[in-house]
């Protein structure tokens, strides 16, 4: 018989477990130097672009590179020149899904959460891909993120779901996140070393 005070018990382990992997994971991204950081995110690009198809249109949802994360704005701007829209995630309330607003190179810009660049133009587009960063991640598809819960409660709030491909470097990789019930997994994993089907 299972009792409820040890999966309470167990729960909060894998709370604090994940609250200070994200921590390390952090702090040793951004301990890789700035080199390191560009050589690997043009190689996640090349990948990205091989594996993006023609936009014919389609919305790319993307992350402004925050915290050491992969850059990839060189493969949104190949996006856009094709004749793809680009939109970022913008959050309007906590504990809500965020919308995604349009954005190209001339868009003007204001400060969101975290101080991350947002569009001001408050217009709102449903994204067919979205390009999710991963702080950690393993060979299930499964992301550790900043705890937020932003994306998660974002993506099932979308129908249709878009295609997810979570984007970070090898040495966030982990043999499990421990993934918990709100948890959503990636299609696919880009990192420098290639594309990973889950």
């Amino acid at each position: 018989m299972i009792h409820i005070s040890g999966l309470a018990d167990e729960s909060k382990k894998i709370s604090i477990w994940r609250k200070q992997t994200r921590k390390d994971l952090i702090d040793l991204r951004l301990q890789a130097s700035a080199r390191d950081r560009r050589i690997w995110s043009r190689q996640i690009g090349q990948f990205l672009n091989h594996l993006l198809p023609n936009p014919e249109g389609q919305v790319l949802g993307f992350c402004w590179p925050y915290q050491g994360e992969p850059n990839v704005l060189s493969v949104v701007h190949r996006w856009i020149e094709r004749g793809g829209v680009a939109a970022l995630p913008v959050v309007v309330q906590q504990q809500a899904p965020m919308v995604f607003r349009p954005w190209h190179p001339a868009s003007p810009m204001t400060t969101g959460v975290y101080g991350i660049p947002i569009p001001i133009d408050e217009t709102q587009v449903h994204p067919d891909v979205l390009l999710i960063p991963l702080t950690g991640f393993d060979k299930f598809g499964f992301r550790l993120g900043y705890g937020g819960g932003f994306f998660d409660r974002t993506v099932v709030s979308l129908d249709p779901r878009p295609r997810m491909i979570g984007v970070g470097f090898e040495l966030s990789r982990l043999a499990s996140i421990n993934p918990q019930p709100h948890d959503q997994p990636m299609n696919l994993i880009v990192t420098e070393s290639g594309i990973f089907n889950p």
